[in-house]
């Protein structure tokens, strides 16, 4: 038979709170993994809109996303987004223009 001390023995208080933290724990990793889909959707989209301007392999597109994002230290995301909306009919603010042409053309020389 085994006994247990009374100090192993957890109040049901103490779960209820380790089950909230857990819940809580949870929330917030599924909260990010939808923001990490989100995200990597927003980044296929962008290549695909290079890919077809461009005429560009995908790995290419992503390459130039990645060089671009650096070089003006925004989030690939955001840079992704920015994209999207210039297929849509948005104006694309000028230095991202100008990065996107250099890495562009970069590109081009490379070839």
């Amino acid at each position: 038979m085994t006994t247990f001390a009374l100090s192993e023995r957890r109040s049901p208080g103490a779960d209820l709170e380790t089950a909230v933290q857990e819940a809580d724990r949870l929330r917030a990793e599924n909260a990010q993994l939808q923001q990490a889909i989100s995200s990597h959707a927003a980044v296929d989209q962008a290549i695909g809109v290079l890919v077809a301007l461009a005429r560009i392999s995908p790995d290419d597109g992503f390459c130039i996303l990645r060089e671009v994002s650096q070089h003006l230290n925004i989030k690939l995301s955001a840079l992704a987004t920015e994209i999207i909306r210039h297929a849509r009919g948005a104006g694309l603010p000028p230095r991202l223009v100008g990065e996107l042409h250099a890495a562009l053309s970069h590109h081009a020389k490379a070839c």
